[in-house]
């Protein structure tokens, strides 16, 4: 049986990178595969999955109402889908991501979602949260903090330099965002040291 997968890490720890690599060596062996990315990643109408060391491949694009399930098997009845792959798998809603479980269990096609784990707050991501309740396999893609610990967090950086602690979940602005340990995560956000509660 085919499954379902979720590979999360923070920014800038290469899912992008290897989900292209994944894709490509399926094609190299003359398998179709279908890639997704967000409609918040549209660029000129059009889907790029786009990797920081340059490398990109045209993709999908998925909006929030959008029935992927229905999607891939219409995709797969014009020609064989041997694997789906879907970036900024954050931004799926609850439903798609069962519609992307029922594209794993009943048309037997695997599935590869990457993907951020939590939003610049520390709160997980709609998308996210679903995929690590029921996905088959969950992977966590390391990247490191400057002091050299893993990153797990992001940090979103406000318009002075320092930490945004609030607003809008999503901005698609990558240059904003800055991978970071918990520790220095926690410290940048001004939660540490916590306030004084014996007063």
């Amino acid at each position: 049986m085919a499954k379902l997968y979720f590979s999360y890490a923070a920014m800038n720890a290469g899912k992008s990178t290897i989900l292209l690599q994944a894709s490509y060596n399926y094609r190299e062996r003359g398998m179709h595969t279908l890639l997704f990315t967000s409609s918040l990643y549209a660029e000129m109408d059009e889907g790029q999955i786009t990797s920081r060391i340059g490398v990109r491949e045209k993709a999908e694009l998925y909006g929030r109402d959008d029935d992927l399930f229905a999607w891939v098997e219409r995709e797969h009845a014009k020609q064989r889908v041997s694997c789906v792959f879907v970036d900024e798998a954050q931004f799926l809603t609850r439903d798609q991501v069962w519609q992307l479980a029922r594209v794993a269990d009943r048309l037997n096609i695997p599935v590869l979602c990457y993907g951020l784990r939590t939003d610049f707050r520390g709160d997980l991501f709609e998308g996210a949260a679903e995929l690590l309740a029921i996905a088959d396999s969950l992977r966590e893609v390391r990247t490191i903090c400057h002091c050299g610990s893993k990153a797990t967090m992001v940090l979103r950086k406000a318009s002075d330099g320092g930490a945004a602690t609030s607003g809008e979940q999503v901005s698609i602005e990558k240059s904003v965002y800055v991978s970071l340990c918990r520790r220095h995560w926690e410290e940048d956000m001004g939660r540490w040291p916590p306030e004084d509660r014996s007063a």
